[in-house]
């Protein structure tokens, strides 16, 4: 499987965010300009970090905010957003966070498929200081489809 669509609506460069809620958020607002999800999707998403603790920071540095397929998800999706400042979610080993990728996927398979492709695409450590370093969408786009 592919990753979901990541069109440059989705992404955000160098943003600001105080907390992790608004890195959150600011990932829920990608994917709704890309027309993936409704806004009510980046409080769920929020809600599932407030439920189970800061598991969706997958890596130093990279977390990857996600929530159930449900009625807010339009269709698969992928945003990402460079923080200019990191934020802590609470992780006790993978803080401060400088990339947060939203994640809107219709079907639980799809969910499953695709967190397993981003992990192939994060297996290359150079993949997330490169996301976050990155100065345009079209070089997050390369590197996440690993054109580089």
């Amino acid at each position: 499987m592919s990753l979901p669509p990541l069109p440059e609506e989705a992404i955000t460069i160098g943003a600001d965010a105080r907390t992790w809620r608004e890195a959150v958020r600011l990932a829920g607002a990608g994917l709704e300009a890309s027309g993936a999800a409704r806004s009510a999707y980046s409080e769920e998403m929020i809600r599932m970090i407030e439920e189970h603790g800061p598991y969706v920071v997958i890596a130093p540095g990279l977390a990857l905010a996600h929530a159930r397929p449900g009625p807010d998800v339009i269709k698969d999706g992928l945003a990402v957003v460079t923080l200019s400042t990191p934020v802590a979610f609470g992780h006790p080993h993978n803080d401060p966070v400088s990339v947060v990728l939203g994640l809107a996927i219709l079907s639980i398979e799809g969910h499953l498929a695709s967190v397993a492709e981003l992990a192939n695409v994060f297996n290359d450590p150079t993949a997330i200081p490169a996301i976050a370093a990155a100065k345009d969408a079209a070089t997050i786009i390369a590197i996440m489809k690993r054109e580089q």
